[in-house]
């Protein structure tokens, strides 16, 4: 195999995608120092349309497709993604062999000081997720929900600029750009279910390109792999996209793993969750049998609802 010296990253232009593609272009530098990485940055259709909400947008891989189609050119050697926009099913030139260490799943909530159980009445409380909305309904329908768009940085500035008393956003992102400091609470999975892959990223790239593939391999975190592997075959058992009011959260521990998984209605007053426990190997097949339960128990009328609605 002929050693070759370069790799380009593909990437979103955002401050967090840039951060993250840095993060893993550090890594691979500090291991191959004869290795010269580049950042490449691909507008998205998810960039381009920031005027109305993601769920309205439709379709899977808003953030990733124009990126996917970048590798599939050869125009760029691993594509950089946060794995809750990456969808389950992938074009069949590509896989996503790496997921890396795990940042804090959870939902974070920013606020003038006050935490989510100290919100006023008919509080306004604005996010970019259907299933924030569909949990934070649920455990309180006075809410005013406010959805939000834009980069991360945006969308907290519009607590002051939207008039909003919290907004809620991934921890994993805010702690990433070393905003730690702004968030008020962090809402436990009880609250706030994460999303499929939450606080995850994962390297995508060809196949049928053995040297990238070893040079990126020792970034598997498989722990985190095996976690986010079960959360994504129960939401594609559900035939679900990123933005639909779907949750699911893996945990491992000696072995065993704990999965949970929500189906919602938007407006909150339909929540069905379930869990299921067992070996960490069969994490994908507990993924799916999670997702059957919940269709059976009527995650497939709420899901029907969700998408004639879109």
């Amino acid at each position: 195999m002929q050693k070759k010296n370069e790799i380009r990253i593909g990437t979103r232009g955002s401050r967090l995608a840039l951060w993250q593609a840095n993060w893993i272009k550090e890594s691979l530098e500090s291991k191959d120092k004869d290795l010269s990485v580049s950042l490449i940055k691909i507008k998205t259709t998810g960039d381009k349309i920031l005027d109305v909400p993601l769920a309205r947008v439709g379709g899977k891989g808003l953030f990733v497709k124009e990126i996917e189609e970048a590798l599939m050119d050869g125009k760029i050697d691993i594509a950089v993604h946060s794995i809750k926009d990456v969808p389950t099913d992938l074009p069949d030139p590509l896989h996503l062999p790496v997921i890396c260490k795990r940042e804090d799943p959870r939902d974070a909530l920013i606020s003038r000081g006050l935490k989510f159980s100290e919100m006023p009445q008919g509080a306004k409380i604005g996010t970019s997720s259907l299933r924030r909305q569909a949990q934070l309904l649920h455990l309180r329908s006075d809410l005013k929900m406010v959805t939000l768009r834009g980069n991360l940085d945006t969308r907290i500035r519009k607590l002051d600029t939207e008039g909003l008393d919290a907004v809620i956003l991934a921890a994993a992102g805010i702690r990433r750009m070393g905003w730690g400091d702004k968030i008020t609470e962090l809402l436990s999975p009880e609250i706030s279910l994460p999303a499929i892959g939450q606080g995850a990223v994962g390297i995508e790239c060809r196949r049928e390109d053995p040297w990238i593939n070893s040079q990126i391999a020792f970034l598997l975190h498989r722990e985190t792999f095996d976690a986010v592997t079960s959360e994504r075959a129960l939401l594609k058992r559900l035939e679900g996209g990123c933005q639909v009011p779907i949750a699911a959260y893996a945990e491992i521990e000696n072995h065993t793993m704990r999965l949970r998984g929500l189906v919602g209605s938007v407006d909150g007053k339909t929540l069905i969750r379930d869990e299921i426990m067992g070996p960490r190997t069969r994490g994908e097949s507990l993924g799916v049998k999670l997702a059957e339960r919940l269709l059976e128990a009527g995650a497939d009328k709420i899901l029907e609802e969700v998408y004639k609605q879109r």
